[in-house]
């Protein structure tokens, strides 16, 4: 008996704000821009492209590119969205010494 797979699609599962914001936690993690961003676009089709569209001022192409596998969005266009999403970035301590830069002189 043969099995037969189907592709999977995160955006499906992305119904609440608690799942958005684990599965934005996660792909932070990561520490890859490039799957941050890809995490970003999974997000936005869940929350519908054209609606986020409207309300960052970007088009859905731009979009739909600037948050693909391969795309690089700015920071200015990120902080956007994240924003029309609901969310927000925060920062935290990573508990080592050695990441604390000391002021300049």
């Amino acid at each position: 008996m043969t099995e037969t797979l189907s592709s999977y699609d995160p955006a499906e599962d992305l119904d609440s704000p608690e799942a958005i914001a684990i599965f934005l936690t996660e792909a932070l993690k990561t520490q890859d821009a490039a799957y941050i961003a890809h995490a970003i676009g999974v997000i936005a089709r869940a929350q519908g492209m054209s609606n986020l569209a409207q309300e960052t001022g970007l088009s859905r192409e731009q979009l739909y590119r600037s948050y693909s596998k391969q795309g690089n969005p700015t920071l200015k266009s990120t902080l956007a969205v994240l924003k029309s999403l609901g969310l927000q970035l925060s920062v935290e301590s990573s508990g080592g010494e050695e990441t604390a830069r000391q002021p300049a002189r």
